[in-house]
């Protein structure tokens, strides 16, 4: 059961952005990698199908191995069919998943047999210099043993024979994989649990751009055709003693408009991401605007509780927009020279008043513009309030950093506690201004208020809990009322704030 190349693998060298061993699984397309992917990491999380090329990103998954912790990747089918605008960045996505990796397991389809893609694939494998596990896939009963041998030709010393489908050989493909690997604990370069960071919007919003931005490498596909992203890919990152996970999902649609089942399935895989986020990170498109898909996104957010920002991408056009309908003067000839000390250097101290004046203007411009689409975004998505809203560019990178400040501002805020004391005041003072409306010829009585202690969360919302008369005598709007008063006292950016009503006995 030894590789095909191979001296005991050295230890790789680590970079900060992958701190644990990598496992790279490859092959052509629709061999059976994401089922492997999904058997190996216990749990379904690439999404399966029989149409070619389904998988496009990399995704990523912590799996445990007989002791031996490591990254399995799952990658897009090499050479895939039928999107040749996709197909070379897909390939260069493999490769470099490979190339950051430990250990490679190359996939093929034992059904289809030997395939020029496969001696294709292996040669440029061996290129790599590491080592490599052969695994025939779709081998689901013993009698078709023998079609592993036809992979002989391929080179590689033993040919592992799996159903991925079914579990068959699972368990001497893993104890060969923890073989292997070099003997590095996934904790021991970080201690903590990542922050989860779902970055979600509508398709073609530039949510993997804005990814690849703050990562500062392509690390996810781009494209201009919608819908790119098909799975939930998780990314994970570390940043100056601190881990994230980015969650790129597929761009969610109406629903009228799914144009096949695999996107019907990644736009459920979205929703459910949206779930299992500590804070999301609505993308939207500045230059075109809040729509109503964005909207329901938000509106998902919003039932979920979740700490949201709201980031309006695509800044650069929206800039260059408002560059090409601001007026510049043709003829500075016509217009007197400003600040000059001499009628010779008239012309000269022309020129650098103007060049002043147009940079100023342009700064106005670009102020008054990015004060426009924020106050605009923050009227269309008013149930979000709370979310704070940042203008970037993921092309130029405008601004990108500073969404890790606004996560560490919002994580920071939800471990805010308001006294005991101090919540009960200014819910007595906001009351005694602002009585409840009379429901059924009754009024609501808040008796007491105190915070709940805080989950034990990354982002925590923050939860007030009300011993009242009667929940159902409180009203949305005067919910909303009560909010905003708590929020004069902690502005809680980011976070949801959940109002339990207790019944006092």
């Amino acid at each position: 059961m030894a590789c095909g190349n191979c001296k005991p693998p050295a230890t790789p060298t680590r970079r900060d952005n992958y701190p644990m061993n990598n496992v790279a699984i490859v092959g052509r397309p629709n061999v059976g990698k994401s089922a492997l992917f999904n058997r190996l990491a216990k749990r379904r999380i690439a999404i399966v199908h029989d149409q070619p090329g389904i998988t496009r990103d990399r995704i990523s998954a912590n799996v445990e191995a007989n002791g031996k912790t490591f990254t399995l990747w799952d990658t897009g089918g090499i050479i895939g069919a039928g999107e040749t605008e996709l197909s070379a960045e897909v390939r260069a996505a493999a490769e470099r998943a490979m190339s950051e990796s430990a250990l490679v397991l190359f996939v093929v389809d034992a059904q289809d047999g030997l395939n020029p893609l496969d001696r294709e694939l292996a040669r440029f494998v061996r290129k790599l210099r590491k080592p490599v596990l052969l695994v025939a896939n779709k081998i689901d009963d013993a009698k078709h043993e023998d079609l592993a041998n036809e992979f002989a030709a391929l080179g590689f010393e033993h040919v592992f024979s799996i159903s991925a489908a079914h579990g068959r050989g699972i368990g001497e493909l893993t104890d060969a994989i923890a073989t292997r690997l070099p003997a590095v604990s996934q904790l021991s370069t970080f201690n903590s649990q990542p922050l989860r960071l779902a970055v979600v919007g509508r398709p073609n919003a530039g949510k993997s751009s804005l990814i690849n931005a703050l990562l500062s490498q392509p690390r996810t596909i781009v494209s201009e055709i919608p819908g790119t992203t098909r799975d939930a890919v998780d990314i994970e990152y570390g940043r100056e003693g601190k881990r994230y996970v980015f969650i790129d999902t597929a761009g969610i649609r109406a629903r009228s408009k799914h144009s096949s089942s695999v996107e019907v399935f990644s736009v459920m895989r979205a929703e459910k991401t949206i779930q299992r986020a500590d804070l999301c990170l609505l993308v939207v498109d500045a230059s075109d605007g809040v729509r109503a898909q964005d909207r329901r996104i938000a509106g998902l957010i919003q039932k979920a509780n979740k700490p949201c920002i709201v980031v309006l991408n695509k800044w650069d056009l929206v800039a260059q927009r408002g560059r090409q309908q601001t007026p510049r003067y043709s003829d500075r000839s016509a217009l007197k020279p400003r600040n000059a000390v001499a009628r010779g250097k008239g012309n000269i101290t022309e020129s650098l008043g103007f060049a002043r004046d147009d940079r100023r203007s342009d700064r106005n411009e670009r102020k008054k513009t990015m004060e426009n689409i924020i106050a605009t975004a923050r009227a269309e998505l008013f149930f979000l309030h709370y979310a704070p809203v940042l203008v970037t560019s993921a092309l130029t990178g405008e601004h990108a950093p500073r969404i890790f400040k606004l996560i560490a501002k919002v994580q920071g805020a939800s471990h805010i506690h308001i006294g005991t004391g101090k919540l009960n005041r200014l819910l007595h003072f906001a009351i005694a201004a602002n009585p409840p409306p009379m429901v059924s010829g009754k009024r609501l009585k808040v008796f007491y208020a105190a915070q709940a202690p805080a989950e034990i969360r990354a982002i925590p919302a923050p939860e007030f809990i009300l011993f009242v008369n009667s929940p159902r005598l409180l009203t949305q709007p005067f919910e909303r009322f009560l909010e905003a008063r708590i929020r004069e006292a902690e502005p809680y950016p980011g976070l949801p704030l959940l109002l339990t009503l207790r019944k006092r006995e």
